[in-house]
């Protein structure tokens, strides 16, 4: 008996050694790259210690009605209320992992009437409390805390990417706004130039100046200038129900300041409000390392990456016995053989071990389902930071493009509109023809509406950047 003792007591010792891996703490091993913004002068110029993303959005969006409808927008939207749901869910389900520890306490009442041979009725009943625990012997419990901790993570990023998604498409439908304005207010003042073309072309016929042909032309032109605005105001009422929709209200007038009335990112910053907006002197990029700690997927991918450690864990100790204890304390007047009363108090404790020995390969699957899953997500996870990296290239390329383009559309501009003036003052002279105007007066209109569309180009790629680098707190 005492060899048989000391052979289960050494088992016991060696399933215990065996199953302290089980305990480990997840330590993230997957190396990202270390160039994830990659390799440019523009991007060597901006990388520094600050980052734009360091920025919460009130500091970083300095309209105060962008502001209030950014606050608006997060109070209210459908799709950032449900990740707060699936938030409270994660929490919940922690919880109970948690509680997993504990007892389980049942109170199971019950009563019987038995005769035999039709005599006399026996009645006895039992009201015990029944007490179940599990003993965590081999991190089995553990690890599904763990787990269930790093889904709730997941879950806390997931509403934060939502949150920074949303913030930044308001922005982004927000001066999509403002350039549409001005755009419809270069359409307007163009509607009135064009108005009084036409009608001096309409004296020159009259007087024998000029053929039908140009008066006809100039009319088309005219009218043309005419569909544009409709549509450009019809592009204002979808942007501004698209707003509503993010709010979740009925259509109705977004208020909004005029382009130009605030600096993007940096109050401090003076002159044209265009060029500052994409001053490398204020767009920082940070380093690379940081863009890890504050973007919401990467983080998320780093959570799942714990999950699935933890999971490969529940799976391993799935193989190591199950210890359970057991007891019962109650009341109850069929002790024994003979029915007795008044009841008496009955005690009861069990303790058991189950030990897989055959789950028909269901265990082994579940573990090589969970390896692989840790080294997929390992693999996605490198995919994550390149992605973003690449995101912030992309921001940053497009930034540079929009300044540059910027000099270029306000040199175009400025001569455009001087060779309109020349032009028009050489057809009322009789010195030039009608075509000559209209081809000043489209290729003007058409600077000048790319120059506004440049500059909305310019705010959606600093907002990208702002974005892509994590911020958005």
């Amino acid at each position: 008996m005492k060899r048989l003792i000391n052979i289960f007591a050494a088992a016991a010792v060696g399933l215990l050694l065996t199953g302290c891996g089980l305990y480990n703490k997840y330590e993230q091993k997957t190396v990202a790259p270390a160039d994830a913004f990659g390799t440019s002068q523009d991007i060597e110029h901006a990388v520094g210690e600050a980052s734009i993303a360091q920025m919460s959005w009130r500091e970083f969006f300095t309209d105060p009605q962008l502001q209030q409808l950014i606050e608006q927008v997060l109070a209210n939207n459908t799709d950032l209320n449900s990740m707060r749901i699936a938030v409270e869910k994660s929490e919940a389900a922690l919880k109970a992992a948690k509680m997993a520890y504990l007892p389980s306490l049942y109170f199971a009442p019950q009563g019987t009437i038995a005769s035999f041979d039709n005599g006399r009725a026996s009645k006895t009943y039992d009201l015990p409390l029944q007490l179940s625990m599990d003993i965590d012997a081999f991190g089995s419990i553990t690890s599904k805390k763990r787990a269930a901790k790093a889904v709730l993570l997941q879950a806390q990023m997931q509403q934060e990417a939502v949150r920074a998604n949303l913030i930044s498409t308001t922005a982004q439908q927000y001066f999509l706004l403002q350039v549409l304005d001005l755009q419809l207010d270069i359409l307007m003042k163009t509607d009135s130039l064009w108005n009084a073309s036409l009608e001096t072309e309409q004296a020159l016929w009259e007087n024998g100046k000029a053929y039908s042909t140009a008066v006809n032309q100039m009319e088309a032109s005219y009218l043309s200038i005419k569909t544009q605005i409709v549509d450009t105001r019809r592009n204002i009422r979808a942007v501004e129900n698209l707003i509503c929709q993010l709010l979740a209200v009925t259509p109705q007038h977004i208020s909004r300041q005029k382009w130009g009335t605030t600096i993007l990112h940096h109050a401090e910053a003076k002159g044209d409000a265009a060029e500052s907006m994409f001053d490398t002197k204020y767009l920082k990029l940070g380093v690379p390392a940081m863009m890890l700690e504050r973007r919401p997927d990467i983080r998320m991918a780093t959570h799942a990456m714990e999950e699935a450690f933890y999971n490969t864990q529940a799976a391993r100790a799935a193989f190591f016995p199950g210890i359970t204890l057991s007891g019962s304390v109650g009341w109850t007047n069929s002790a024994g053989g003979m029915v007795v009363d008044p009841g008496k108090l009955l005690l009861s404790a069990i303790g058991s071990l189950t030990q897989p020995v055959f789950a028909r390969g269901r265990l082994t699957a579940n573990k090589k389902i969970a390896q692989l899953t840790e080294e997929d997500l390992q693999k996605k996870y490198v995919q994550t930071v390149i992605n973003a990296g690449n995101q912030v290239n992309e921001a940053m390329a497009d930034c540079m493009a929009a300044r540059e383009k910027h000099q270029y559309y306000s040199r175009q501009v400025e001569v455009l509109r001087e060779a309109y003036t020349g032009t028009h003052e050489l057809m009322d002279n009789g010195k030039a023809g009608y075509i000559e105007v209209l081809r000043a007066q489209e290729s003007l209109l058409d600077a000048q509406l790319g120059e506004a569309m440049n500059m909305y180009d310019a705010a959606n790629a600093v907002i990208e950047l702002y974005i892509a680098l994590g911020g958005g707190s």
